[in-house]
């Protein structure tokens, strides 16, 4: 997002944040669900988007449009946060866009969050990611785009209600809708990232041969933890492939330890 963008989403977050804190995780998971119904008829109407990001419109006249359209169709107090959401400055309609949907994502990891379920829904969504991604079909099923989106969020939501968090059933469908644009995978990474960074936590992916034991990756996690200078949230992938050792990947850094890697450098070695 532009800067313009930017300050208009952190004042409608920051009004989530006031209104979360007195509603309740129910209440708020609903708000959610309703500011996610805003964003896909967003994304459905563009004329609508563009009118509410119209920057030749006063900011009022375009709550009062919002206002008028979707008052008595959603609870009073996500209504005001759409008034919030329209009567900022957006510097292109597509980021009124994002902003409707991310505003929609923090609202359901708050609830996730008020009701004690924040790790846990991080953690279910990345272990879903694997599950999807070591499955050839079920990637494949996922990933048809010319399947209808509404046909693979119904598998999607199939595969994990009743055995997953409601939280982590309404993110992976919105990574099958394609959030921010991304494809599943990097949807569904975008996610685990946004629910770490709600604990104030950062995400480090780890690729090991074998499973690391609890007390081994606690100790990597401390380590980790120490190195950057916050909570580190470690997300490990089993892959026989490495042979041994292990690559961590936090942001941009990224250190591979395999013994393939070391392979691959001996072999290169020989052959030049």
């Amino acid at each position: 997002m532009q800067a313009a963008s930017r300050e208009s989403y952190t004042a409608a977050r920051a009004a989530l944040e006031a209104s979360a804190r007195g509603a309740g995780a129910a209440a708020t998971a609903v708000t959610a669900e309703e500011l996610l119904a805003f964003a896909d008829l967003l994304g459905r109407e563009p004329r609508l988007r563009r009118a509410l990001s119209d920057p030749s419109r006063p900011g009022e006249q375009r709550a009062e449009l919002v206002g008028s359209l979707l008052s008595g169709k959603i609870s009073a107090g996500t209504l005001e946060l759409v008034k919030v959401l329209a009567s900022g400055r957006w510097s292109a309609a597509a980021e009124l866009l994002d902003g409707a949907e991310r505003l929609g994502v923090d609202a359901l990891l708050a609830s996730a969050e008020l009701s004690g379920d924040l790790s846990e829904v991080e953690d279910e969504l990345f272990r879903f990611g694997q599950i999807v991604a070591g499955s050839p079909e079920l990637a494949a099923s996922i990933g048809e785009f010319t399947v209808p989106v509404a046909k693979r969020a119904e598998l999607v939501h199939g595969l994990l209600d009743g055995k997953a968090k409601p939280a982590t059933v309404s993110l992976a469908e919105l990574a099958v809708r394609g959030f921010g644009g991304r494809s599943f995978g990097n949807g569904l990474t975008r996610l685990v990232e946004l629910a770490a960074e709600r604990r104030e936590a950062q995400v480090a992916y780890v690729t090991v041969a074998q499973a690391l034991t609890e007390a081994e990756e606690a100790r990597l996690a401390s380590s980790l933890s120490a190195i950057y200078g916050r909570q580190v949230s470690v997300k490990v992938t089993v892959d026989p492939a490495v042979l041994g050792g292990l690559s961590v990947k936090v942001g941009s850094d990224l250190y591979d330890g395999t013994i393939a890697r070391r392979l691959a450098a001996v072999r290169n070695a020989l052959a030049g």
